[in-house]
This record gives C-alpha cells, structure tokens and sequence, in this order.
C-alpha cells in the first residue's frame, strides 16, 4: 500500500488572554491507502484538531502551526502546512475530504440536499451542474438513501440522524478523494445505526481505496474498523500500534485506563466502572514531567521522581509499537496482567 498521507512532528498552538493553549504537541502518522487509523483519547487530547490541520482549515494569523503535513495529489506531493490558501482550497474536498462532527448541524436548513452536495463537485468543477446533480443522486444512492432522486429535492429537516450521516458521507465522497477524515461519525446515533455507518463506510473504503483517518473517543468503534490506533493526551501521541496490539496488549497506563473504563456485560454480577481518576491537566500549563503523572497509579514503579520531572519519549521494543512511559515496558507487562484479565472478564 502507497503512503498518501504523512505526518511529521506537528505542532499547532492556539494565543489566547490567559495563555499559548498548545493542542497538538509532536504528532507523527503515516496513512496509506485503503488503510483507517483511528485517533483515541478524551475530549480536548487534540484529536479533532489534528484532523482540521489536514484539511488546513486552521486560520494561520490565529494560529502557530509547525511540522508538516504531506498529502499526495496524483504524482505530487503538497504540505498542507506551508501551502497558500489557493493550493489548499484546490485540495480540499477533491484530495482530502471531512465528515464533520454533528450532523445535526452541519447541513443548510434552507437548501435542498441535493444541491449541496452538488456545491462541492461544482468547485472542482465549474460549469457541469448537469454532472453535479447526477453525481449527487449517485452518491446518495451509494451510502444507501432510498430513492436518491426525490430525497435529492428534499431538505435537511425532513431527514432522521442517521440519514443526514450518510448525506454528510456522501458529500465528502463527491471528488472521490483519496484520504477521508471522519470526526466522531457515530456521535448521537443509536446502536444499530452506528453499525450501519460503519458498515457504510468500510464498503465505501474498499470502493475507493480510500484511507480513512477516523477520530473518535469510541474503543468499540475503534474495534470494528481500525487497522492502527493512535491514543492521544493532552495534545500527544502517548501509544501507537496495531489495533490488535493496542487493544490486548497496552504499553501506556492511559490506554490501559481507557479499556478499564469500558461499560462490558459482566458474568459477575453488576459491577461499577473503573474511570481513571482525576482531570485532564490544563493545555495551557501542562506539567514538567509526563502530562499523565498526576492521574497515573503506576508513577511508584518508575525510577525516582522522573515521571515529574521528565517527558517520556514515544519508544518500545517493538517499532511497530511505540509508547511514552518511564515505567520499564516489561515491568509494565507484568503490571497489566492482571487488569487485562479484568478488562476481558
């Protein structure tokens, strides 16, 4: 599989009254196609920010933003960073593409839905309306809306959640772009409509040979469609790997923490959740040492005070498995055993 998408040490910083609200802090990903890489953590790790870095839809005079950001665009390869607004807008919806968050309120309530999605192929192509409204009907009818034709000369309103979802998938699917972000594409929906957006958008991926990097605080969903996980805190990369690897074999207290936090059907009896104590630290004065200390029960295992003094590096044996933890990766292991044993119980 080609690389299409690659992050290198991005950093995006926000200047406000009270302080440099640091959002991102040094996240590297590579995607390749027809690959998805989920971005996990809580609300405000720097998930959704990371994600709008690669649509570049982050104000340069409001923003800091260092690193860089390569997408490939046919046989070029273009860093979103540093590229004029031109280049960008050039690229956006055509070569990457997003499905934002709330798709309660990401659609006009007073245009038709066919005619906004056929807004974003008329960008890349001027003048073909004829084409736009077809490719729209296409669309709709690829993620399932019955009777695309008529529902195209509908409004929002007249939608359910999980039919406005899958109009907001196929609009970001109107260019056929290589690389789709997907924030949070379950939000609000009910069980079996999450399946089917799931189900929806790994069919999608297989048809387009699409990557798909998708964020979202759900390991369930995670589960089902991720081939790589990122774990986030407060605005770092702190565990990378293979879903498989990140999900039974966890090398950071957090991730560990995450999958005890878990609500799972329990042959013992109801048992309350094990929620990871204390607050995410504020992005504005993060702490010395690692940002998780203050939260983390393993701190006593790791040589001395450097848990508060030092930040620990993204390093594992294995370099397809990587992990920020002063706390020795075996020492770690054996630690986890048993929780493991609970969070499968």
């Amino acid at each position: 599989m080609s690389q299409i998408l690659t992050v290198n040490d991005l950093h995006v910083a926000f200047p406000t009254d009270d302080g440099l609200v640091r959002a991102v802090d040094g996240v590297s990903l590579t995607l390749s196609q027809g690959e998805t890489i989920a971005i996990v953590g809580e609300s405000g790790s720097g998930k959704t920010v990371t994600g709008l870095s690669v649509m570049g839809l982050h104000k340069k005079g409001a923003t800091q933003i260092s690193g860089s950001v390569l997408l490939k665009d046919g046989d070029s390869t273009v860093d979103i960073v540093t590229a004029s607004d031109e280049e960008i807008r050039q690229l956006r919806g055509r070569a990457v593409a997003m499905i934002f968050q709330d798709p309660m309120s990401s659609l006009h309530p007073y245009y038709r839905i066919g005619n906004q999605l056929a807004e974003g192929y008329l960008v890349h192509n001027p003048g073909k309306k004829k084409q736009a409204h077809a490719r729209a009907i296409e669309m709709l009818d690829l993620v399932g809306i019955a009777e695309p034709a008529q529902r195209a000369d509908e409004y929002p309103h007249q939608f359910s959640g999980g039919m406005r979802q899958r109009v907001m998938i196929a609009m970001a699917l109107m260019n056929s772009p290589r690389v789709l972000i997907a924030d949070e594409p379950t939000t609000a929906l009910d069980v079996t409509v999450q399946a089917q957006i799931l189900i929806l958008l790994k069919s999608i991926q297989k048809e387009f040979n699409m990557g798909i990097l998708l964020i979202t605080h759900d390991l369930g969903v995670v589960a089902q469609v991720a081939d790589k996980v990122c774990v986030m805190y407060a605005g770092r990369v702190i565990e990378q790997g293979a879903a498989d690897d990140v999900f039974y074999k966890p090398k950071a207290p957090y991730t560990l923490g995450l999958l005890k936090s878990v609500p799972r059907i329990s042959t013992h009896g109801s048992a309350r959740l094990k929620a990871i104590p204390g607050q995410p630290p504020s992005m504005i004065n993060l702490p010395t040492g690692c940002a998780f200390a203050p939260r983390c029960e393993y701190t006593s295992d790791a040589p001395g005070d450097i848990c508060a003094t030092d930040r620990p590096a993204l390093l594992g044996t294995d370099s397809m498995h990587l992990s920020r933890c002063h706390v020795a990766e075996p020492t770690r292991d054996s630690l986890f055993v048993k929780e493991l044993k609970e969070v499968r119980s």
